[in-house]
């Protein structure tokens, strides 16, 4: 594969030219090998030449300079990953193949284990470097310190001076400002260094969220932006010789070779992972019938609103658990209010392009992140459309927007931007598969789904980083306890198959009663549907209607809310009064109050309930029982396994019943 340089921003931005033996100039003349149209770049302002088998970039003495990763240069050797800008535009270089990034990288200060010369070293690759992926490395770089180097690709990255740092959202990386719900059981299983990494600053989080089932120690969960966990994580990264950061998304192609060299690659790359994909025969065939209603897949479209709300967290709490349409997650009353769409909503989730005039499906399909502007326009820095739905303020998704915000306590002017995210799941038969067999000159590499590559989202949002975390947390662990310096086995990864399938099991059930609901006939149907059938009743009906029946909507959401408040009232105090409440609903449109009322309450004992709790597999080691010396076996095959010397052996009569108590 060729060198090129890539444009990052402005007008050459996904564009690319190829480098070869001839120059390659930079500057607003029109006979430049690129041009640059920023008034801040000079006629001739920089040039790439070939010198020695490398590109090196000349600034030609220009006006206002030339930077590489923020630096200014007159002369500079390029390598991999080298950000250049010039004016205002900048430009990516990308070297000819893996070695040339990988050199690269030691060049840049960061060593990584010479497993060559040291065999016992465990090589591992991580495919994607969000939380779970960073949580992964972090976690077996502790448990295997100075036995593992880990490479870790991620293309949301960017080199800034000797560090990775995250790209911002002019740079395409969107949604990082969405705020997640920690559950206890997952944090606590961090390390303490990481623990205090995330949360050392009390302003960084806050406890919203009642103690429930599913929390350990009496510690409430945590919302927390994931923008906070993602920088905390990979500043800990970037301190962390035997973890080497690579800011490029991971081909397995182009990587074929070097995979062929690593015991271990890790695919953490979310749902829509391409690794996978390219791997799909190793881990077998996804099964999405189970997750199905009358032979059709089921899928949520989920519209996620930037907001600041000035309800308090006890009153948004109630607010979001007493109804299945919105779901408010929050950072002291700033985050995304999450709108469940029907099929028909789902279709108006569309961008203009306003100088084509074309439509554009990129906030439903990439997703982008669609802006408020000084026009007060919702617009997509990426491809430059503007969400249709709110220019056509009458359409009916967006004055159901403005219902949603009305509810939680949002003026429309602090809806600040709109995207949107797809929920659908399968069953995955393995979550573990053998990748490659060793030979005379490979160690053997197995593979591994963790995170949402292995389970899906959820409309919750901080349910996939749950799950996500607990998977990292098994991994590391059975990678801990397996690694001797010599090739891996099946079967050293049966605990965490087996916690990778409990997870797959309590995450999607719970999910999945999430997207359905069951009636008293027993008829399961789709929540979205629900909501369809409401709404479409609700405008028949008509708001004076709605008046002159007493509101029985609201009646009935009053008295869900009711009990819902007894419930949670002794685990989080200052829950609102009833006479709050009536006022605060009672400038909901009624057709709104309907939908509200039959989408249901959230099912908080199913869809919350206890976590899985991967410790289960990973205590001391199991007592193996065998029969006393002379005596006869049991009835049915031999037992197996080692006893350890001295071990007291217990006489399977003197064990207790393992019934349910």
């Amino acid at each position: 594969m060729p060198s090129v340089i890539v444009g990052r921003t402005g007008p050459f931005a996904g564009q690319s030219v190829v480098l070869g033996t001839a120059p390659v100039t930079f500057g607003r003349k029109g006979d430049n090998g690129v041009v640059i149209v920023s008034p801040s770049a000079s006629r001739l302002h920089a040039e790439i030449v070939r010198e020695d088998g490398a590109y090196v970039l000349h600034d030609r003495d220009s006006r206002n300079g030339t930077y590489v990763n923020d630096q200014r240069v007159t002369r500079h050797v390029l390598r991999a990953n080298d950000c250049v800008r010039i004016g205002d535009e900048t430009f990516l270089f990308e070297a000819q193949d893996v070695m040339e990034t990988v050199i690269d990288l030691s060049q840049l200060h960061l060593p990584r284990l010479n497993a060559a010369a040291n065999p016992g070293t465990l090589r591992v690759t991580v495919t994607g470097g969000g939380p779970v992926g960073l949580a992964f490395a972090l976690a077996l770089e502790e448990a295997l310190s100075g036995r593992v180097a880990i490479t870790v690709y991620d293309g949301r990255w960017v080199r800034k001076g000797s560090e990775v740092v995250w790209k911002d959202e002019s740079q395409g990386n969107v949604r990082r400002q969405q705020v997640v719900t920690v559950q206890s059981r997952q944090y606590l299983a961090l390390s303490e260094e990481v623990r205090t990494a995330l949360f050392s600053d009390e302003a960084a989080y806050s406890e919203m969220w009642p103690v429930g089932p599913d929390s350990v120690d009496g510690r409430p969960p945590r919302n927390i932006r994931i923008a906070y966990i993602e920088d905390r994580l990979l500043a800990l990264a970037n301190t962390r010789p035997a973890i080497q950061l690579v800011p490029h998304r991971f081909d397995p192609v182009e990587r074929k070779s070097r995979l062929a060299q690593e015991h271990v690659l890790v695919i953490g790359e979310g749902g829509r992972s391409r690794t996978r994909d390219h791997f799909a025969d190793r881990f077998g065939t996804a099964d999405a019938s189970i997750y199905s209603l009358d032979g059709e897949h089921l899928q949520d479209v989920v519209l996620g609103l930037r907001v600041k709300s000035r309800l308090s967290d006890p009153m948004s709490v109630l607010l979001t658990v007493s109804q299945n349409r919105f779901l408010l997650n929050s950072l002291r009353g700033e985050g995304f209010l999450n709108m469940r769409l029907t099929r028909e909503e789902a279709k108006g989730v569309i961008g203009i392009d306003p100088v084509r005039q074309v439509f554009e499906e990129c906030i439903a399909a990439r997703p982008c992140l669609m802006n408020r502007e000084e026009d007060n326009e919702f617009r997509c820095s990426t491809h430059g459309t503007l969400f249709l739905p709110a220019l056509l303020r009458s359409s009916p998704l967006w004055k159901e927007i403005r219902q949603g915000l009305n509810l939680f306590g949002v003026p429309e002017d602090d809806l600040s931007a709109i995207t949107s995210f797809r929920l659908d799941m399968v069953q995955r038969p393995r979550f573990t598969a053998q990748l490659l067999r060793p030979t005379a000159t490979t160690p053997g590499t197995y593979g591994f789904l963790l995170g949402d590559a292995a389970n899906a989202i959820h409309f919750w949002p901080g349910r996939g980083l749950n799950s996500g975390l607990a998977s990292a947390t098994s991994l590391a662990r059975s990678l801990s306890r397996a690694w001797r310096g010599k090739p891996l086995r099946d079967a050293d990864f049966i605990r965490h198959e087996a916690a990778m399938s409990m997870l797959q099991y309590r995450h999607k059930s719970r999910a999945w009663n999430a997207m359905v609901t069951t009636d008293e006939q027993g008829v399961t149907r789709a929540i979205k549907d629900i909501i369809a059938r409401s709404a479409e009743a609700g405008r028949e009906a008509g708001q004076e209607a709605g008046r002159a029946s007493g509101r029985p909507d609201l009646d009935e959401l009053l008295d869900r809310m009711a009990a819902i408040r007894d419930r949670l009232a002794p685990r989080l105090p200052g829950m609102p009064t009833m006479e709050q409440l009536r006022s605060h609903l009672a400038s909901v449109d009624p057709a709104t109050l309907r939908t509200l009322q039959e989408s249901g309450a959230w099912d908080t004992l199913i869809v919350g309930g206890e976590e899985a709790d991967i410790d289960l597999f990973y205590q001391s080691d199991s007592p193996v029982y065998v029969p006393r010396p002379g005596g006869p076996f049991p009835a049915g095959p031999a037992p197996v396994g080692p006893v350890s010397a001295g071990a007291h052996v217990a006489d399977p009569r003197s064990l207790p019943s393992a019934g349910v108590q």
